[in-house]
């Protein structure tokens, strides 16, 4: 499952990134690890925008928005 799929309220573990060159491949990935969005990691989706980008999730402890095309990227363990 991705971060993708995940609705309003739904929370979640980190599990890691999926290998594909989307979405800026290798750096967006770097930028989302620096951002806190480690494995292991909780997050909660908090909000959608009224035409389904972006998603705000928290993460720590602060608001992360996301577009969809990148949110595809991460690779979640529903809880």
């Amino acid at each position: 499952m991705t971060l993708k799929d995940l609705q309003v309220g739904d929370r979640a573990k980190v599990a890691g990134f999926l290998e594909s060159g989307g979405a800026g491949g290798n750096s967006y990935r770097r930028k989302l690890l620096s951002m806190g969005l480690t494995p292991g990691a909780e997050i909660s989706v908090t909000r959608v925008a009224p035409m389904g980008d972006p998603v705000e999730i928290r993460v720590r402890g602060f608001a992360l928005s996301v577009r969809r095309d990148e949110a595809a990227t991460l690779s979640v363990e529903k809880q």
